[in-house]
């Protein structure tokens, strides 16, 4: 189990640099324009507060723009949801379905290892990389706001990127059981995956009816515009994730453990 963990850790490591560099740093570059838009922000703020459902759809009327707390809320909580979730399901959506499109499953089954610890040692990689991209980020965070002299809202940025970090667990774990059903390369199902819960979270914020059933959707307990005006945990959101999560990532260990992998 070892051998295929610290193996899974060097092959992904590269996507984990590139991706939460990338997300970082445009996380970064946003906060750092505040200063130089400020003034043009805070005559914004008023009209983009006004703008019906536009306004509900990107939190900008339960939080002012004029502050760099909503700004970020706003702006850089969108880079990082959307660039977070797509780096999970790429990263999840291939880890089993590989080993046979690449033929490698050949040898890796001919050791002695059992299928079950290879599904776990690449679930564990994958949750150690969706760590570690969170702390990259969350780094770069912290020091746009040390750079702009500005306070750090401690509490409410932890919360964010700790939902942000159970959403991409989610997102995840859903991409993962579809890699052991699949012996394909499944990218551009993971990325529409992706995709598709935030249009469902924005949709759901847009449409009055369908605001009840936005906890279906993993972005509906990360949504940084109510995490950062301090709304209430949307539990049953949490719970239903959570479930998710365990059932799909015993789906992968059943289907992966039973399935015939083609040579």
């Amino acid at each position: 189990m070892k051998p295929v963990f610290l193996k899974e850790i060097r092959l992904n490591i590269k996507n984990l640099l590139i991706w939460s560099l990338s997300v970082g740093i445009i996380g970064i570059i946003c906060i750092l324009l505040y200063k130089s838009m400020q003034g043009d922000v805070k005559e914004m703020a008023d009209a983009f507060s006004n703008m019906g459902a536009f306004s509900d759809a990107f939190g900008m009327s339960t939080l002012s723009i004029a502050t760099l707390a909503g700004y970020f809320a706003t702006e850089v909580g969108t880079v990082h949801g959307l660039g977070g979730g797509m780096f999970a399901a790429i990263l999840a959506i291939n880890i089993l379905s590989k080993e046979e499109e690449g033929h490698t499953g050949e040898f890796l089954f001919a050791l002695p290892v059992s299928r079950s610890k290879v599904v776990a040692a690449k679930g564990i990689c994958v949750l150690i990389m969706l760590v570690l991209f969170t702390l990259i980020c969350g780094l770069f965070y912290v020091c746009g706001f040390v750079a702009l002299g500005e306070e750090i809202p401690g509490k409410e940025l932890f919360i964010f990127m700790l939902m942000q970090l159970i959403m991409n667990i989610e997102i995840a774990a859903v991409c993962f059981a579809i890699s052991s059903i699949s012996g394909k390369n499944r990218m551009g199902l993971g990325l529409g995956i992706t995709l598709l819960f935030y249009v469902y979270d924005l949709m759901g914020r847009v449409v009055p009816d369908a605001k009840e059933y936005l906890f279906v959707g993993p972005y509906a307990y990360a949504n940084a515009s109510e995490i950062f005006s301090n709304a209430e945990t949307p539990v049953k959101a949490l719970v239903t994730g959570a479930v998710v999560a365990v059932v799909a990532a015993v789906s992968a260990f059943f289907i992966y453990n039973k399935r015939d992998l083609a040579s």
